[in-house]
Order: structure tokens, then C-alpha cells, then sequence
């Protein structure tokens, strides 16, 4: 098994894209100018939905160049799922539903600039990429739920061998019913506290998204709906920092808003987003919307087992980053979040810490708590920022 520490992370992303709520800087050249400059005129033309015939060059998806190895999908499943089904109460349909997030997945990710909302835009290019990728359960107090996303991936070579597996922690989502105390995106590299009314939050669940470092990336409240084989989770109206996908190519905005929804199928679950693309927290002018799609579907080959090794050796040192990040919400009713230290990126120190302890290295507890601590108090300013997160 190999795992992928800040000095591979750049080779491991030139891969297999990984995914939208990464905080890994891009050596994408393309720019704002040359993503909306009318496009040379092209003989061929390939059909993109909701624009029609595009040239070829423009229909042609950018995103991760993955030689990613062939996987195995499970059989459908019956819908509603069996432990939905069962399920005695709203509360507890909607606990299984969340629970069965988890999992072993091809996951693949569709961007689609739908429209634009100023003079000079020029349909630009979907994205497209995919990795695989393991959900587990890091925790489950009845309430709460903490699923873990691990990218495991196998390359392709061209001589026909397979280098892996390659392992990275990835992105977290934190599940909590009738949340009253989120912290949400304010644009500008800032979050905010926002307290809700026990009444505003009957029957909802709060969904926080985090980083690969596990600092925040932004929540929202929202219910879940059980009709008939239908299960389905929308949230509100809520702003989110831009994913790399974008702000390593755009510069011409600031705050992705919009809603989204989660939706299990016979195959496992898509994760549909509705986004508008808005210049800053402070600006009502929008530039573009868009459509995502990112479909969670179940395989049972390649195996993704070298996730669990990874946890078993680095667990304790990522639960002490999430316990100095309950003390940082505990605290502060705003901050921001500086992009650099010393040159470098927060995810770097982490995931080096963690890299460390992969190899073999014994954990001392108050030592890693006192790092996480640290490195994360080096990033915490009042000042706001411009820059991707």
C-alpha cells in the first residue's frame, strides 16, 4: 500500500481528480480569460445537454486524467432499502438512510455551466472525472453521524501492470438531527455561527461538509422525505467556498449558492447540486449557474481495503484535528481562514503528521493534540480572505 503524502499529492491529483471538497492547490494554466474568450471555430461539433451542438473542443470535458483500473458493480438493490423500511419512526428511516451512505464506491463527478448572466459568457467546458473511494462510519451516537470518505485507487500502466493501491483521506460529512448551532460559509474565507430556533429545526438534519484536512468547507439544514421507494435529503439555500475544480481555473467570483440533495438508489446514492455562482458575500451580481451530478455507485472490486490500515494507524491523530476544531467552533463566533503559513498549505502539516505515523511511527497522544492545535491556530485570523479553500 502507498500513501499519499504532501510530496506525492500533486503526481496522485495529475491522476484522478479528488473530489470537490479538496483543499489541493492545481497547476491548471487555464484562466478566467481563456475559459470565457470566444473559442476557436471548429469543423466538429458534439451535442452538450441543455446547450445543444457545441464544438467538439468545448464539448470535450476537462477534469483528472485517471487510468484509474476497471471496477465490478454490485446488483441493484430494491428500493425503499430493506432498513428503511423496517424502520419504526421518521427519525430512524431517516438514520438508515445516512447509514447507508457508507461504503465501497466508484465515485464520479458531472459539472455543467448551464447558463451565464453577463454579455461576454461563452459555454465553457463540463468537468468530468472519477476515483474510488471508501465511506465509512467514524462515528454514530444516535443523533449524530460522522461518514469518512478514503480514495483507494489502482492505476493503470501502460505496460499493462497496476501500480497501488493508493490511499488519501478525503472529505467528511457530519450528520446531526435538529441542529441549533451551525457554522456557515460567509464568503471571503469566513464562517459564522448561526443559531436556529428548536421550532425552525423540528425533524431536520444538518449536513457539515469538511475538508481533506478536516478543516470546514459548510452546512446546511435539511429534511429528509420517505415516499414509497423515494429517500431523499434537500437541503437549504446555503453558500460553500469554491472547489478547486473552479477556483484553480475562475477568478471572477467568490460563493457558490444554491441548494443540494441527496437521493438513494437501486445502485447506491447521487449527490445533485444547484448552484449559482455569485462574485462575492457582498455583491448581489451573479456570474454563471450550474448543474452537478456526483454519483456514489457500489462496487465490490477493486477491493479498498487498504483504507482501514490507513485509519488503524492514523485515527487517533485525525480525532485529535476534529477535537481541536469542537474547540475552535466552542470559541469563536467568526473567523477566517488564512490560505498559507510559511508557504504552505494546512492540509501539508497534517497530512505529513499523518504520514508519519502510516510509516510506523508510535503516537503520542498529547504531543498530536498539541500539533493539531498548533497548526490550526497558525490559519485562524479575523481578517478576510481571497483564495481557494
Amino acid at each position: 500500500m502507498r500513501t499519499i503524502h504532501t510530496a506525492s499529492l500533486a503526481i496522485f491529483t495529475s491522476f484522478v481528480f479528488v473530489g470537490c471538497e479538496t483543499t489541493t492547490q492545481s497547476n491548471s494554466s487555464e484562466s478566467t480569460a481563456t475559459a470565457m474568450a470566444p473559442q476557436p471555430e471548429s469543423t466538429q461539433t458534439a451535442y452538450v445537454f441543455s446547450w445543444g451542438s457545441l464544438p467538439s473542443d468545448i464539448a470535450d470535458p476537462r477534469g483528472g486524467m485517471t487510468t484509474g483500473t476497471p471496477v465490478t458493480f454490485v446488483e441493484p438493490r430494491s428500493l425503499p432499502l430493506e432498513s428503511i423500511k423496517q424502520a419504526d419512526s421518521a427519525f430512524q428511516k431517516d438514520r438508515a438512510a445516512i447509514l447507508s451512505l457508507a461504503g465501497d464506491y466508484k465515485a464520479s463527478f458531472h459539472f455543467l455551466e448551464t447558463m451565464g448572466l453577463f454579455p461576454e459568457h461563452e459555454p465553457v467546458r463540463p468537468y468530468h472525472s472519477w476515483a474510488t473511494e471508501r465511506v465509512h462510519v467514524l462515528e454514530d451516537n444516535g443523533d449524530f453521524i460522522s461518514l469518512q470518505h478514503t480514495i483507494v485507487m489502482y492505476f493503470q500502466q501502460e505496460d499493462g501492470s497496476v501500480m497501488g493501491p493508493m490511499v488519501m483521506k478525503h472529505w467528511r460529512q457530519d450528520w446531526t438531527y435538529e441542529d441549533t448551532d451551525l457554522h456557515t460559509f460567509r464568503g471571503s474565507g469566513s464562517w459564522e455561527r448561526d443559531t436556529q430556533s428548536h421550532e425552525s429545526v423540528k425533524g431536520a438534519w444538518s449536513q457539515s461538509v469538511w475538508q481533506v484536512d478536516d478543516s470546514p468547507r459548510y452546512e446546511a439544514l435539511g429534511k429528509w422525505e420517505h415516499d414509497g421507494n423515494r429517500s431523499a435529503w434537500t437541503g437549504e439555500n446555503s453558500w460553500r467556498p469554491l472547489p478547486r475544480r473552479e477556483y484553480s481555473a475562475r477568478d471572477d467570483y467568490g460563493v457558490m449558492e444554491g441548494f443540494h440533495r441527496i437521493v438513494i438508489t437501486p445502485t447506491g446514492w447521487v449527490h445533485e447540486q444547484n448552484n449559482w455562482k455569485r462574485v462575492s458575500g457582498n455583491s448581489d451580481e451573479y456570474r454563471a449557474h450550474e448543474l452537478g451530478i456526483d454519483r456514489y455507485e457500489l462496487i465490490s472490486s477493486p477491493s479498498l481495503e487498504a483504507a482501514n490500515a490507513y485509519w488503524e494507524k492514523t485515527g487517533p491523530y485525525w480525532a485529535a484535528v476534529r477535537e481541536a476544531w469542537k474547540d475552535v467552533y466552542a470559541k469563536r463566533d467568526r473567523f477566517a481562514l488564512e490560505t498559507k503559513y510559511e508557504g504552505r498549505s494546512q492540509f501539508e502539516y497534517h497530512f505529513e503528521y499523518a504520514g508519519k505515523l502510516d510509516a510506523g511511527e508510535p503516537y503520542d497522544p498529547e504531543e498530536g493534540a498539541a500539533f493539531a492545535r498548533s497548526t490550526i491556530e497558525r490559519y485562524l485570523t479575523d481578517a478576510p480572505q481571497n483564495g481557494g479553500y
